[in-house]
């Protein structure tokens, strides 16, 4: 992909669907984060509008939220694996590839290092982004193998705490004790420690987190992605409830974010010094280029 790619050619547009012209004159191709990001949803045409996910899916809600915050979507490909999230992330206008049960971390290492190879002058951006099954049971040591040999790209886990797509059955991510269908005398040991597991395997940028806080989920995915373009492999641990199989009523959802947020998934950021680097210089810039068109709107408006 690429936004010349994406952007049709004039004397063809009137033949396109109505969606994808919209997208191209309204979306968040070739646009900044001020005038199509997570800040002003609902004011722009979404990578991602419609989704197949339960009502009051947290996941669905996160993934959303993962779209809106790409700093290039027109140059951004993602991977997934089965489970829940890839029926939502598969109705998103970003390139996605999807492969056998947990080998998507295996399926970026190539792809991101075939991107380097084939455009060394432009940055593509892989994203894995699957569940806590294909993430760290499943595809655990694909994942694991791909933080040591240090592959530069963002592996995102939405932790439903379940294997929520396949009749409830614990997974290691389940926090012990938890009753479900098929762990009905409750979990017997503890939850996986998913972020210390990615320091040791080497990642150069974790965050555990509930996203209940937009812009700070928002920019936790973007440092995240910057950082694995320079320094190395980056992790972002999210909450993203499973509702069904938790029995968490619908309008109680957000409700139990937040209530996760102050207990198991209380925010952690961990980053070695390069990334520290990366993320002071480019988070400069993006506020020296946002002073400087505020600048420019205010002499126009005067």
């Amino acid at each position: 992909m690429s936004l010349k790619y994406v952007t049709p050619v004039a004397m063809f547009k009137k033949y396109l669907p109505k969606d994808y012209v919209e997208l191209v004159d309204f979306g968040p191709f070739g646009k900044t984060q001020d005038e199509a990001g997570p800040g002003n949803m609902g004011q722009f045409k979404e990578l991602m509008e419609e989704h197949p996910m339960c009502s009051g899916c947290w996941m669905a809600y996160y993934i959303r939220l993962i779209f809106a915050s790409l700093p290039c979507p027109e140059e951004t490909v993602t991977l997934g694996t089965a489970g829940c999230g890839r029926l939502a992330i598969s109705q998103a206008a970003v390139p996605f590839i999807y492969g056998n049960y947990g080998d998507q971390n295996a399926m970026a290492s190539g792809l991101s290092r075939a991107f380097r190879l084939r455009f060394p002058d432009k940055q593509k951006d892989v994203i894995t982004i699957a569940g806590d099954g294909g993430t760290m049971d499943i595809g655990f040591s694909m994942t694991m193998h791909s933080w040591i040999r240090g592959e530069r790209f963002t592996t995102i886990m939405l932790d439903n705490e379940v294997y929520g797509n396949t009749g409830g059955q614990e997974s290691g991510m389940s926090p012990k004790g938890a009753v479900l269908k098929m762990a009905p005398g409750g979990k017997n040991f503890e939850k996986m420690p998913a972020t210390a597991l990615a320091k040791a395997a080497g990642c150069v940028y974790i965050v555990k987190m509930s996203p209940t806080n937009i812009k700070k989920a928002a920019k936790v995915i973007r440092r995240a992605i910057f950082v694995a373009r320079e320094v190395g492999p980056t992790f972002i641990h999210a909450y993203t409830s499973c509702n069904i199989e938790y029995s968490i009523p619908t309008e109680e959802v957000f409700a139990d974010a937040r209530a996760q947020e102050k207990d198991r998934f209380q925010f952690e950021e961990y980053m070695t010094d390069a990334a520290k680097e990366v993320i002071d210089r480019i988070e400069a810039e993006e506020k020296a280029a946002h002073r400087a068109k505020k600048g420019i709107v205010a002499e126009e408006v005067n």
